[in-house]
């Protein structure tokens, strides 16, 4: 179950990522992420923190909520 759900929040950074036209390297420029952390999220390989996911939330300029709309 957990690594279904890491999967699909995964699915959903990609999406956004892509809805932005961004490379990983573009986001990883916005988050201050490394690129391979982005990959990895973006894979289903990382259970990220709640401080992360508020990272990735402003730098798609969208509520925290949003990024929960799996």
């Amino acid at each position: 179950m957990e690594s279904e759900l890491l999967s699909r929040f995964g699915k959903r950074i990609r999406q956004l990522r892509v809805a932005e036209g961004w490379t990983q390297e573009d986001l990883a420029e916005h988050t201050q992420f490394h690129r391979t952390y982005i990959g990895m999220v973006e894979r289903g390989e990382r259970n990220i923190s709640i401080k992360s996911a508020e990272v990735f939330a402003r730098a798609f300029n969208i509520p925290l909520s949003k990024l929960f709309e799996l």
